[in-house]
């Protein structure tokens, strides 16, 4: 994507309400306004909140939303023009039940208070495969520990990936540290039971990915 049309994008990212870009520094010090407040104050519903991490365009985010109008969804990413398209459907469709915001997922504690969040999607993150970057790997020991404070005692994660070895790596430290798996499949598309909001909304990405047969997996789990 060229420059000017990604400043384009940034600039109609400020023209929407469904769009949050805060500063790195109005996170960290605690200023987002919106933290403790999603139901209150922006949804204005006491509806379950979920979100995406690394939502992309915004595919995954919009699609649940419209499956499930009862919910609350936030799509997190720090590329904002990436979320445009997602954030711009929403606008043109009328969507209200559905945000985006643009910031770090380590900082995600700053976005969401404790407790606030009933669900989280993770759908293709970098599986960060060398050994070096294990820390930046969005199922490792310490963003389970961030995912935990914001999440509801009963609240669930998602992770859905095409890489082997980032499903083979998750599992295996989920049953390492003794969280409660609930389905785990390496193949979800070829498996009769597979829930269907993880095989009926699809990213652009995903699609390419089903057309090659490149298996998609799947694990559903909550952190004890």
């Amino acid at each position: 994507m060229g420059s000017k049309n990604k400043l384009k994008r940034f600039k109609e990212n400020e023209t929407f309400n469904n769009v949050f870009q805060p500063t790195r520094e109005e996170v960290v010090e605690n200023e987002f306004p919106l933290r403790g407040k999603w139901n209150s104050d922006f949804f204005k519903n006491d509806n379950p909140i979920i979100i995406e991490l690394g939502c992309g365009k915004g595919e995954y985010s919009v699609g649940l939303a419209e499956r499930y109008p009862e919910k609350n969804f936030v799509g997190i990413d720090i590329k904002g023009a990436r979320f445009w398209r997602g954030a711009k459907t929403a606008v043109d469709d009328g969507m209200h039940n559905v945000a985006f915001v643009r910031t770090q997922i380590e900082l995600i504690n700053h976005i969401f208070a404790d407790g606030e969040v009933s669900e989280i999607w993770i759908t293709f993150p970098d599986p960060q495969i060398k050994y070096k970057r294990t820390k930046h790997r969005m199922t490792n020991s310490e963003f389970l520990k961030l995912y935990k404070r914001i999440l509801k005692s009963d609240g669930v994660v998602n992770l859905k990936t095409d890489s082997e070895f980032m499903h083979g790596y998750t599992l295996g430290l989920l049953h390492g540290e003794g969280h409660e798996v609930l389905y785990a499949n390496h193949n979800v598309y070829k498996n009769e039971g597979a829930p269907s909001e993880v095989t009926e909304i699809q990213t652009f990405y995903e699609k390419q990915y089903l057309e090659i047969n490149k298996a998609i997996t799947y694990i559903r789990f909550k952190i004890k």
